[in-house]
């Protein structure tokens, strides 16, 4: 066995110093804001919060796990997460599969279409009125259609699909399996990295969303739980008196912010673990290569 040398020992102990510094600066934020949540307000505001929660304060979570509204409104968003990120990997899967077959007529069009809509909307008044007409307001369908379809994970799962060796699809031609066929049994099977990444992605990404449900949502029982934690933090400022906006909350104003990141971070920090194996090599594998 050959014993590293001297500078190779030095390199190791200072890329360990310096990725330990990384880990650091990266949880401290985290840490922080957990100990701000569970802080009462005086300590907060004198900055006497770091690491560890002073003041031990509950009120703030109380008040919300108390109001029956919070709870409804998380199971909108769940349910919202769910069915819009399963129509989402749908559609982008289907679409990066026929773009990355290159005897595909008319395949260079379909691709400057994904790529226009990166660079140009029709604009918030024409999309409320599309949404509007459709009949799609305050229903599921108002967050999931328009959202459906992200170019950059569009273009990501194409480049992985072109990656695949095509013997691979021939063979299955062979055997009888028609096109659908080969999408699921073969290709979907061998492509499990890159679907656990877009699915983190998309679940991401309508999870934290609140414009959409603010915007073609009427009632607070559609709401997600980003809107009613967003009227939560109005309430506590004084800017509104919607959602959870009570008298309590003017007295934990200092530590509502912290509360509402703590809730909205949660599940997808529980989740995150479960699919971050697959994150590297999904990215890495769909990247375009030189």
């Amino acid at each position: 066995m050959v014993r590293p040398s001297r500078s190779y020992r030095v390199f190791q102990g200072v890329n360990g110093v310096i990725l330990s510094l990384v880990v650091v600066v990266t949880l401290y934020p985290f840490v922080n804001i957990i100990a701000r949540s569970f802080s009462g307000e005086r300590q907060i505001r004198a900055g006497e919060v770091t690491l560890w929660p002073k003041g031990f304060n509950l009120t703030t979570y109380r008040i919300v796990f108390q109001d029956s509204m919070f709870w409804r409104n998380y199971g909108n968003t769940v349910f919202y997460t769910v069915v819009s990120t399963a129509v989402a990997m749908i559609l982008t899967t289907c679409y990066a599969y026929v773009l990355s077959k290159k005897h595909l007529k008319g395949r260079t069009a379909l691709i400057g279409v994904a790529v226009f809509t990166m660079f140009f909307t029709g604009g918030l008044i024409p999309n409320y009125v599309l949404i509007t007409t459709l009949g799609l307001k305050n229903s599921v369908w108002a967050i999931a259609l328009p959202n459906a379809i992200s170019v950059f994970n569009l273009l990501v799962m194409k480049a992985f699909f072109e990656s695949l060796p095509g013997e691979l699809e021939e063979a299955a031609q062979i055997d009888g399996l028609s096109t659908y066929g080969i999408l699921l049994r073969v290709v979907l099977p061998l492509s499990k990295a890159v679907v656990a990444t877009m699915v983190l992605f998309y679940s991401v990404s309508f999870w934290n969303s609140w414009f959409s449900a603010f915007l073609y949502m009427d009632s607070s029982d559609l709401m997600p739980v980003t809107v009613y934690l967003r009227n939560m933090i109005l309430g506590a400022t004084g800017g509104s008196n919607a959602g959870a906006g009570t008298e309590q909350l003017s007295q934990v104003g200092a530590n509502i912010q912290a509360v509402t990141i703590v809730l909205t971070s949660l599940p997808i920090l529980c989740v995150y673990p479960f699919v971050q194996r697959y994150f590297v090599s999904g990215v890495m594998l769909g990247a375009v290569k030189g």
